[in-house]
């Protein structure tokens, strides 16, 4: 028997999956994240993943995204066999229009972060378009859709590599996770795709990752197979590594491990590594014919009661209209401070067109002088709104335009997530600035403390271009003080020395 699905329920099935894992954490996730909260040692990190988890109730509740980056759409489609449609344009089309369906909702907008012509323009599509999309016919009298989204943090620690067959998959993972820095946001997940080709590798690593995240049950009940063994020694080992969240030190870096595997040519092993951030966004919806599929907000009660304490001693209050050179030389690696004042905002294509300019003895059309930068590219204000969801990018991405930046304009600090590398640390010490970090992953608690937004320079980039927000009491952590010596060297160090001094993972591993 053949079942007819219209193109308009494949439209709306997957613009309201897209708007539904843009706000909603899937509750597995939050299970996990609360539960090594309740563990977390480490006092910077327990800080991140409240602000993470309290982030999540927000965006949930108030149905705005949980991140600023509202990813690129990665779409897996399971065709029945038995399934015609009623529709006058291709199955990717359909996908496509849902897209832009999705990132255009005036009641919910999504930040577009799609450029076309990779190579060369870079112009933004304007509405998120085109997807990713894979298919596969199967048997059945079903279209099975799951959609994802995933930001640009966690897609660019993609890693893949050919072994030889007799080298081991986990040592290639403790090698590998290291270098990704924290750009990524953890605490998240890895997907770990084994065999096929190169290819196949690398999409049996993004199957995983739509997989629920089950390792607690796992580690109660125990292995029941050899890729069991392996999840839970690399979930250990990693765990183990003391990186922890958002790259501070702490007991978890990653909440789950999978593995998806396929069979390969006997002189090889391809491996694909594939992280996904603290805004694990992903849901499966089916349809049958009988219309289109809408998901049900999550249990307001699937979150933990957390109450942020700003009152406590070591934090600092700072006037960014008032910040001097003497002040920034005075904040310390890990020491919280609460931003408010004017500050400027400007990320990738703003900075490449500012070092141009500087580059070319051009004048700057904003004044960086005695001011600080957020490296942010925010989701558009909604209703009532300043701004949308404005939590900070990847700062490494920035690193090369830091001393050109930092020697021309007189800015005194930067704000972003992650680490910094040795080159941008070195252009920080030399000009007594200083890089801050806000929490990747608390996009939406973030744009609480904007209180006004607009735009000043470059409004052709789209959320690219340049803003002046005025904040107020927005929490920040010092990652780089003037000296140049960075928290995300610190912390990691610390408590992997700590756990391989106790000798033994994370309590929840145990």
């Amino acid at each position: 028997m053949t079942v007819v699905i219209r193109g308009e329920d494949v439209v709306e099935t997957v613009a309201g999956a897209l708007q539904y894992v843009a706000c909603h954490h899937p509750p597995d996730y939050v299970r996990h994240l609360a539960r090594a909260y309740e563990i977390e040692e480490s006092p910077a990190a327990r800080d991140a993943i409240a602000q993470i988890l309290l982030n999540s109730r927000m965006a949930s509740l108030g149905r705005r995204p949980i991140c600023q980056d509202t990813g690129i759409v990665n779409v897996f489609l399971r065709i029945g066999m038995d399934v015609r449609f009623d529709a006058d344009r291709g199955l990717a089309a359909l996908v496509d229009e849902g897209v832009r369906r999705a990132y255009l909702d005036p009641v919910n907008p999504l930040r577009a972060s799609v450029v076309r012509d990779p190579l060369f323009a870079r112009a933004n599509t304007r509405d998120n378009s085109p997807a990713v999309v894979h298919m596969d016919v199967v048997p059945g009298r079903t279209l099975e859709i799951t959609v994802a989204a995933k930001g640009g943090g966690s897609e660019n620690k993609a890693r893949f590599a050919v072994l030889n067959p007799s080298d081991g998959v986990v040592d290639w993972v403790l090698r590998t996770v290291p270098e990704l820095g924290a750009g990524w946001c953890p605490p998240g997940m890895l997907g770990i795709g084994v065999g096929g080709t190169a290819e196949k590798a690398m999409l049996l690593a993004k199957e995983a990752l739509m997989e629920p995240i089950d390792m607690t049950d796992l580690l109660r009940r125990g292995p029941n197979t050899p890729e069991e063994e392996m999840r839970i020694d690399i979930y250990r080992k990693v765990n183990g590594l003391g990186i922890g969240a958002q790259g501070l030190g702490g007991l978890t870096t990653v909440l789950d491990v999978k593995i998806r595997s396929f069979p390969t040519h006997a002189a090889s092993l391809p491996v694909g590594l594939i992280p996904n951030c603290a805004a694990t966004r992903h849901a499966r919806v089916v349809l049958d014919g009988s219309g289109p599929v809408r998901l049900d907000p999550p249990d307001p009660a699937d979150w933990p009661a957390i109450v942020l304490d700003r009152s406590a001693a070591g934090t600092r209050r700072v006037d960014l209209d008032r910040l001097t050179r003497e002040e920034v030389a005075s904040w310390r690696p890990g020491e919280t401070l609460l931003l408010t004042g004017r500050l400027l905002t400007g990320r990738d294509a703003a900075h490449k067109r500012m070092v141009d300019m500087l580059a070319r003895g051009e004048t700057l059309p904003v004044d960086f002088a005695g001011r600080v930068i957020y490296y942010v590219g925010p989701v558009d204000a909604a209703e009532g709104e300043a701004v949308g969801p404005a939590g900070p990018t990847t700062a490494t991405r920035m690193d090369k335009f830091t001393e050109p930046m930092l020697a021309a304009t007189g800015l005194l600090a930067m704000v972003g997530k992650a680490e910094r590398g040795p080159e941008a640390i070195e252009a920080i010490r030399r000009h007594r600035a200083a890089y801050l970090i806000a929490v990747g992953g608390a996009a939406y608690l973030v744009s609480k403390a904007i209180r006004s937004a607009r735009v000043v320079a470059f409004p052709d980039l789209g959320m690219e271009a340049i803003h002046e927000f005025e904040v107020a009491d927005m929490p920040v952590t010092v990652a780089v003080d003037a000296a140049g010596t960075s928290v995300h060297a610190l912390g990691p160090a610390h408590w992997r020395r700590l756990i391989a001094e106790r000798g033994a993972a994370p309590r929840d591993a145990r």
